[in-house]
């Protein structure tokens, strides 16, 4: 895949986002891991084989994610490197997510601003895993703003990360990666066991791209405050809260995000009914307005843009 074929495929997911009417790999991936799940968890009966059975679910979808989309890649490719670079540019531009996370972070936005309460948790619930049925008007902002934060690392930085050691399909097998967790990587009765190895797997994989888009959120803060003093405080905050939430990655780009607006994030959120404690990250030096969902997708575009320039410095690096 050339370097132009990079910078298309990321136009391409500016432009139109993830259509409906377009059969997204990701949708199949969802599909496959729901029928593995039913066959698992229908033969695996006790926690050690419901570990087991995660780990071969783990095994079979990402292998074959990556697979399909390596005989894809070089069978078009032995047609006509024109055909193989349409491919290639196809999958890449499926993995990555700017325009469906600002659009989705928008419409939260746009609900709040409306005084419509009901319909801000409704397009909230999209967007995280945590329960939103009574949500107050500070907890949906701090889970918007949360989203955006974590998914810039999840949805863009580390696809491209990947695409740029990689190639597509290594990027393909990391959306499987991502997936999986999204969907059984819950420590709940069901998938605590099931979900061991999808878990473990997505930490593993998202170890070095959330530290980057840390990084990245921090500049990206600088090109939209012009100021040198929010990028310290920023930085100050990501060194120093980064460790603060359950997950090992998560809160690198939400310290970073935090520091950026100079707000709270994290604290205790609703996960199936339970309430979780988890530590804040920030400093409340105010109180969180709706404006702060606009500003946190300004940084997550402008941090995807440094993104694609450092994956096609590392791409041309590595070629």
């Amino acid at each position: 895949m050339s370097l132009v074929g990079y910078i298309t495929a990321y136009l391409l997911d500016i432009a139109i986002g993830d259509p409906k009417w377009f059969p997204h790999p990701v949708r199949y991936i969802g599909r496959g891991i729901n029928l593995l799940e039913k066959i698992s968890l229908k033969i695996a009966s006790t926690p050690i084989w419901k570990r087991g059975a995660g780990i071969i679910t783990v095994v079979i979808v990402v292998l074959s994610a990556y697979l399909i989309a390596l005989f894809l890649i070089k069978a078009f490719y032995s047609i006509n490197s024109f055909f193989g670079e349409a491919v290639s540019i196809l999958i890449a531009y499926t993995t990555l997510s700017v325009n469906d996370l600002a659009k989705e972070a928008r419409k939260v936005y746009t609900r709040l601003n409306e005084d419509n309460l009901i319909d801000a948790r409704k397009s909230v619930s999209r967007i995280v895993g945590r329960d939103t049925e009574n949500m107050d008007e500070r907890n949906i902002i701090r889970a918007a703003v949360e989203s955006v934060a974590e998914n810039t690392s999840d949805g863009i930085i580390a696809p491209l990360f990947y695409l740029a050691i990689g190639g597509p399909a290594l990027a393909l097998a990391y959306k499987a990666i991502n997936t999986l967790d999204s969907m059984i990587g819950y420590k709940n009765e069901r998938y605590k066991d099931f979900g061991w190895a999808a878990a473990r797997l997505d930490d593993a994989a998202n170890y070095i791209p959330a530290r980057i888009t840390g990084v990245l959120i921090v500049i990206a803060s600088f090109i939209i405050s012009y100021s040198l003093y929010t990028v310290h405080y920023s930085l100050k905050v990501m060194l120093r809260d980064g460790k603060n939430h359950p997950s090992p990655n998560s809160g690198f780009p939400e310290a970073a995000m935090a520091g950026a607006l100079g707000v709270q994030l994290g604290g205790p959120s609703y996960y199936f009914g339970k309430l979780v404690s988890k530590p804040t990250i920030g400093e409340q030096k105010r109180q969180m307005m709706a404006e702060d969902i606009k500003s946190s997708v300004r940084i997550m575009y402008a941090a995807s843009l440094l993104a694609i320039l450092l994956a096609l410095l590392l791409r041309y690096w590595i070629v």
